[in-house]
C-alpha cells in the first residue's frame, strides 16, 4: 500500500506529490490523459513584464522534479469509484484497484457547455479543445473561427488561436436563454470583462474599464459600440448573439443577430458570419464528482465556479485522509493551483508522519504564498474570490 495517491497530474497534483515525496512519503500520481501537465499543457501567453508563460515548459519542469523525487506516475488511467477502507482508500481505476493511506483529488476543472442549435456539427468544439489542438498538438483547429462566449477564457485563447494562424472573425455572445443565463446578457458580460481591462492591449478597452468604475454597467452596455471593440484585431461584440451554427456535414458559419443592451434580439438584423470552426466558451467549473462519491460535504459558491467540496486552507476535507487542491477547490490560475498543491503536500506529510509541529512553519509559509499569489493574480475568473475562500474555510470549521 502506498502512502499517498494523487488523482490528477496537473499543476496542483504534481506540486503536491513533489512536496509529499520530498518529506519522505511513497507517492503515486495517476491521470487519464496520455501525458502529465493537465491544463498547463495548453497555456501560452505573454506576461506583463514581457516574459512568455509556456505551460508545456512549466509542466516539463514539474515532471522532472517529480521523477527526481522518486514519484511513480501512471497516465491513461481513469478513476471510476472510490471507497473508504479501514487502512485508507481503495481507488478503482481503468487499470485495476489501487490502495493508499491518503488520497488527494486534484482533478481540475471542466468546461461548461452552452447548447446552441447546430452545436453537434463537425467543426464545433469547446474553446479549451481549440487551445489544446493548437498549443499542444500544433494542429490548427481551422482556417477561420467564430467564438461564442465572451469571458476570461475566450479572450486569452482567442489570441492564442490568432498566433496559431487562425483567422478569428469575432467573439460574440450565445443567444439569451435559461441555459446561457448571464453568458447571454451584455450587461453581465461587460460587468465581468471590465475587471480585466487593465490588461487590455487596446486603449479603448482600458478606458472601458475606467468607465465601469464610474458609471453603472447598464449605462456602459448601452454605450458599447454595436460593431464591438477590437482586441488583437479581434472584434468583441457583446451586442451580437449567435442564433444558430450553420452547415450540413460540417460547419460553414454562424447565423447572428444584434441584441439590445438588455439582451433582446433586434428584428431584421440577422446576418451570417462564415467560418469553418466554431468555438463555444461557456467558462469553467470544478470537476468534483470523485469528491462527491467519496462523501465530501459541498457548498455552492458561484465565485469559485460552482459546487465545491468543503475544505480548509490546509486543503483538508471533512473526511479524514482525503484532501483537495487546485481547480477542484475553485477555478483560479495555474500558479494558484501549484501553490495550493504545495500546501496540500506538506499538510499530508505532516499528518501522516506525525510531524505537524515540525512542518507547521513550512505549511504556514506555503499558505501565505497562496494568498500572495492570489492577490497578485492579474486575471481572476470571478470577482470576490478571496472573500469566497474565507467563507469556504468558515464552512469547514463549522462542518
Amino acid at each position: 500500500m502506498i502512502d499517498l495517491l494523487v488523482v490528477g497530474a496537473g499543476p496542483a497534483g504534481l506540486s503536491a506529490a513533489i512536496e509529499a515525496a520530498e518529506q519522505g512519503l511513497h507517492v503515486l500520481v495517476i491521470d487519464e490523459f496520455p501525458r502529465v501537465g493537465g491544463r498547463l499543457l495548453g497555456q501560452l501567453h505573454q506576461e506583463p513584464d514581457g516574459e512568455w508563460w509556456n505551460g508545456i515548459s512549466e509542466s516539463d519542469k514539474l515532471h522532472k522534479r517529480a521523477i527526481t523525487a522518486g514519484i511513480a506516475i501512471k497516465c491513461e488511467t481513469s478513476v471510476y469509484d472510490i471507497e473508504k477502507s479501514k487502512a485508507g482508500w481503495r481507488v478503482h481505476t481503468s487499470n485495476g484497484t489501487l490502495k493508499s493511506k491518503a488520497l488527494l483529488l486534484a482533478t481540475g476543472a471542466s468546461e461548461v457547455p452552452i447548447p446552441i442549435p447546430g452545436w453537434t456539427l463537425p467543426g464545433v468544439i469547446s474553446i479549451g479543445s481549440a487551445q489544446v489542438m493548437g498549443n499542444v498538438y500544433r494542429v490548427k483547429p481551422g482556417r477561420s473561427c467564430v467564438i461564442i462566449g465572451a469571458n476570461v477564457l475566450s479572450m486569452a485563447i482567442a489570441n492564442e488561436l490568432r498566433l496559431c494562424g487562425v483567422d478569428v472573425k469575432e467573439i460574440l455572445l450565445p443567444k439569451p436563454s435559461l441555459i446561457s443565463q448571464e453568458a447571454g446578457q451584455p450587461i453581465s458580460v461587460l460587468s465581468s470583462l471590465m475587471k480585466l481591462t487593465h490588461l487590455a492591449p487596446n486603449a479603448l478597452l482600458r478606458q472601458l474599464g475606467k468607465a465601469g468604475r464610474i458609471f453603472p454597467p447598464s449605462l456602459v452596455a448601452k454605450c458599447y459600440p454595436v460593431k464591438g471593440i477590437k482586441m488583437f484585431g479581434i472584434p468583441i461584440k457583446v451586442k451580437t448573439a449567435a442564433l444558430e451554427i450553420l452547415g450540413d456535414k460540417q460547419v460553414t458559419g454562424v447565423r447572428t443577430t444584434k441584441i439590445t443592451s438588455s439582451g433582446a434580439p433586434i428584428p431584421e438584423t440577422e446576418k451570417i458570419v462564415e467560418a469553418d470552426v466554431v468555438c463555444i466558451a461557456g467558462g469553467l467549473t470544478p470537476m468534483a464528482e470523485l469528491a462527491s462519491i467519496a462523501g465530501c460535504s459541498f457548498q455552492y459558491v458561484p465565485e469559485l465556479g460552482g459546487h465545491i467540496p468543503v475544505h480548509s486552507e490546509k486543503m483538508q476535507t471533512n473526511i479524514p485522509g482525503l484532501y483537495v487542491a487546485g481547480n477542484i477547490t475553485g477555478v483560479e490560475s495555474a500558479k494558484v493551483a501549484m501553490a495550493q498543491g504545495k500546501v496540500a503536500g506538506l499538510t499530508i506529510a505532516a499528518e501522516m508522519s506525525n510531524r505537524t509541529s515540525e512542518i507547521e512553519d513550512l505549511i504556514n509559509q506555503a499558505i501565505h504564498f497562496v494568498r500572495k499569489t492570489r492577490a497578485e493574480a492579474l486575471i481572476q475568473f470571478q470577482p470576490n474570490i478571496p472573500k469566497a475562500r474565507e467563507h469556504m474555510y468558515k464552512c469547514y470549521k463549522t462542518n
